[in-house]
């Protein structure tokens, strides 16, 4: 009998469990991208894969790092895209089944920007550090003899007696 409730209750907790949409989510291996492309039929069936024209389909190039028939795309910030125009998902500034970049994550809206114009050259940028830290330096080798805790000796009742014994 009790072989029959233990079987009873798996049987409940394995349906249960099985049905409930965390189980039904997809799994890391339906999103591994699939061998590279060698033929054109293997290319457009890629291309299908990705929501890609076949014209505009270009794979990221055979390396050895595996990226496989995933497609390659010019590198393009989240920052730089506009924050105005109505997105499915707002907060990652992309549409539904959009394909990603390779390196998403280098290109958050809290990361690098790659379209960034910087507001100041790279040796004006470099020219300002060397000063400042230039002139830091000078000014502390300047100051270090100026800085100093005046001390003097440790005042005693009077030089070469005993204040103390133990007897």
């Amino acid at each position: 009998m009790s072989f029959l409730k233990t079987r009873l209750i798996y049987n409940i907790t394995k349906r249960s469990f099985s049905g409930t949409p965390a189980f039904l989510a997809h799994w890391n291996k339906d999103w591994k991208p699939g061998k590279y492309p060698t033929t054109e039929e293997e290319r457009s069936v890629a291309a299908k894969k990705y929501n890609l024209f076949p014209e505009e389909y270009v794979p990221v190039k055979d390396d050895g790092h595996g990226a496989g028939d995933y497609p390659g795309f010019k590198p393009y910030s989240v920052e730089s895209r506009d924050p105005f125009y109505p997105w499915d998902f707002p907060e990652y500034r992309r549409n539904f089944n959009e394909p990603l970049h390779e390196d998403i994550n280098i290109y958050g809206e809290d990361r690098y920007d790659v379209l960034m114009k910087p507001r100041f050259s790279l040796i004006a940028m470099l020219a300002s550090f060397i000063l400042v830290m230039g002139s830091s330096i000078y000014l502390t080798y300047l100051g270090k003899d100026t800085a100093f805790l005046p001390a003097m000796p440790q005042h005693m009742p009077a030089t070469n007696v005993k204040h103390y014994t133990y007897q």
